[in-house]
């Protein structure tokens, strides 16, 4: 633990790292660890955002693959506004000490896949954060604190600035065509912000998506005590469409958007009907939760402990696409472009395809196209840019006063286009 900070101090004090990037997307590194899930506590629907005064709090879960437990830490960085390790230390930012252990698991029941079924919740009587901002959370066997075997992000907002923001397909580049543009005015009223021109930085999620995140640092104009945000270029987002949706909630009931089950030693095998690329065809809305997904056994009262992992099987017919990468995207990928969410293109039956092992549920996913040496998806080559699709824009606007050292996350917001 102590040497993995004194690698992010190093980062931050060396001018051979000054600019190396943590890593601080979520994530699985070992592959025993599965179905990450990181919400706010009774709430499917919402952010994984609390409060910094309050109740609520963050529910974290995972499973790993096998017949015994393994003895897991966990630990809590404190981050800016980019997502960047900030410079305070532990006792800076945590209430207790940042180490806690992870005793609340249970083990799996009825499954052909033996698995244990971790849960924690922050904060809780060990550790309580004592600052807002962004938060990552690490994961790692007591025996070696230093491999990180999975992390996640959670947010703490003070809510003392008001977000009102609208998202419009009439975009500065096109009209009610292939974009949505977004225009955030921030009121200051109740904080003392000193330089409203430079003070403020305001960060966009489009659907959860890491990849074309946006962080702004300075607004278009202010007026009295409200920063506006608009006819920036960033806040032009491409529209996509909506998600695409399956259930495998039975393995021996096919369910939507299944083709056939079979099973063969040790896993059941889900085959999905195959996708189309949806570039060309007419918009069609279909109400989805914008790449998220439920794990759920429908024939079960505690699906989290009885829901049974599944080989699912994509496929995208179509000829190979040149200079692209395509990739599996919603939150079941924890949102990176790796060999676990690439869909691998098969000459035999020219079809792209991925079989990710996934627990038993419904989910949402879109096909992003990946331009060879970048890192930022488009979703025009497979699913097209439709302006009507509804879109969540997720906005959180940090401050940071001249006497601190860290990015107050001040307020966060979620809007919704098309609606």
């Amino acid at each position: 633990m102590q040497r993995f900070k004194f690698i992010l101090l190093l980062c931050f004090l060396s001018t051979t790292c000054v600019y190396a990037e943590v890593d601080t997307k979520p994530g699985i590194f070992d592959s025993r660890f599965r179905t990450l899930e990181t919400r706010l506590e009774g709430n499917f629907y919402a952010p994984a955002v609390i409060p910094l005064v309050g109740e609520d709090r963050i529910a974290i879960s995972f499973d790993e693959i096998g017949e015994e437990r393994s003895y897991l830490r966990y630990s809590l960085v404190h981050c800016n506004a980019d997502w960047q390790p900030s410079s305070l230390v532990d006792a800076e930012y945590i209430d207790g000490f940042n180490e806690g252990k992870i005793e609340d698991y249970e083990y799996s029941q009825l499954t052909k896949t033996h698995y244990t079924h971790y849960s924690l919740f922050i904060p809780n009587d060990d550790m309580r954060p004592t600052k807002s901002g962004n938060y990552l959370l690490r994961v790692y066997d007591e025996s070696d604190p230093d491999h990180t075997l999975l992390q996640t992000r959670f947010m703490i907002s003070e809510y003392s600035m008001k977000i009102n923001a609208e998202v419009t397909s009439r975009t500065d580049i096109d009209y009610n065509e292939h974009n949505q543009q977004l225009s955030i005015a921030v009121d200051i009223e109740r904080s003392p912000v000193q330089n409203i021109m430079s003070d403020l930085r305001v960060r966009v999620e489009q659907n959860g998506r890491l990849d074309n995140a946006i962080l702004i640092s300075r607004p278009s104009r202010f007026s009295g005590k409200t920063a506006y945000y608009e006819h920036l270029r960033p806040l032009i987002f491409p529209a996509g469409n909506e998600y695409r949706r399956v259930e495998f909630t039975s393995v021996t009931i096919p369910m939507m958007g299944v083709e056939h089950i079979d099973y063969f030693e040790p896993f059941y095998h889900i085959t999905l009907r195959s996708d189309e690329i949806r570039a060309t065809q007419p918009y069609a809305y279909d109400q989805t939760q914008h790449g998220r997904f439920l794990i759920r056994e429908y024939d079960s009262s505690q699906s989290e402990i009885e829901a049974d992992y599944v080989a699912v099987h994509f496929s995208l017919p179509t000829d190979e696409i040149e200079g692209y990468d395509l990739f599996l995207d919603g939150d079941f990928t924890c949102r990176r472009f790796d060999p676990d969410s690439r869909m691998v293109y098969n000459r035999v039956f020219n079809a792209y395809e991925a079989t990710p092992l996934l627990k038993q549920g419904a989910y949402n996913y879109q096909i992003l196209a990946v331009p060879n040496g970048e890192n930022i998806g488009l979703t025009d080559v497979i699913e097209g840019d439709k302006y009507q699709t509804v879109n969540e824009y997720v906005i959180a606007v940090y401050y940071r006063r001249s006497d601190e050292r860290y990015d107050r996350l001040t307020s966060t917001a979620t809007i919704y286009s098309g609606t």
